[in-house]
């Protein structure tokens, strides 16, 4: 029995095609959801003024605003703790589409055509880490990277680096493994929370923009496990 006084949450979905947005407004109303749609950039704005959303599922190619654009005017009104989490949904699998959308504070990105089951897998992950379950009330260092778990601060070298939540979660996970060779369908399944085959892509573009952040200065300190997976240690000496 449903709790009267729970309020289901709230996604607006974002594509000018619109068999696409019935679809996930269908698929994610099954599953509780309250789903609205805009067919355009201006008319998602103009929907997230009237009402803010918990989560937009946003397309890339919009016919007047790109997804990108209407992205950066979300975040330049936002405060740097009230980010609405994004997933982008792209029909161009290149890194600089996926870079772009990173830079924008995106916690995912699909690309079409993609499957309505793992979307709504996604949509349901990323609330969930946007949720932010249990940080807890101390540090966690290696080398000299830091990482406060109360109050979600990262410094290497003494500068305090800014991560979004699906950054933040995926250098927790390896910091407090710090040494230890994971797995990609471990790093995976602990900070996306699913697994799908053919999802290693995910996980690639985030360690690179991590790397961006983290290993800008010497030595590096995330590392690539061919053929299984990553690690965060310094480099043998």
């Amino acid at each position: 029995m449903s709790d009267p006084e729970r309020q289901e949450p709230y996604v607006l979905a974002v594509d000018d095609e619109e068999h696409i947005t019935e679809l996930i407004a269908m698929a994610l109303g099954f599953q509780g959801f309250e789903v609205d749609r805009a067919a355009s950039g201006r008319e998602a704005l103009a929907a997230i003024g009237r009402r803010r959303p918990d989560l937009i599922v946003l397309d890339v190619m919009l016919p007047d605003l790109d997804g990108f654009e209407v992205a950066r005017r979300l975040r330049q009104t936002e405060g740097a703790g009230t980010r609405v989490p994004i997933i982008f949904l792209t029909a161009r699998d290149t890194t600089q589409d996926k870079i772009e959308g990173l830079r924008l504070g995106s916690d995912d990105y699909v690309t079409k055509p993609f499957s309505i089951e793992e979307l709504v897998e996604r949509v349901k992950a990323v609330l969930r880490r946007s949720s932010g379950a249990g940080p807890g009330e101390h540090r966690l260092s290696y080398a000299d990277l830091e990482l406060d778990e109360e109050t979600r601060d990262v410094w290497r070298q003494g500068k305090l680096i800014t991560l979004t939540v699906t950054e933040f979660k995926l250098l927790h996970y390896l910091l407090a493994n710090a040494r230890k060779v994971l797995t990609r369908d471990q790093i995976l399944e602990q900070v996306w929370d699913y697994t799908f085959a053919g999802n290693a892509s995910v996980l690639e573009t985030y360690i690179s923009y991590l790397r961006h952040k983290i290993d800008d200065v010497d030595p590096p300190l995330i590392h690539t496990v061919r053929g299984v997976g990553y690690t965060l240690r310094l480099p043998p000496e």
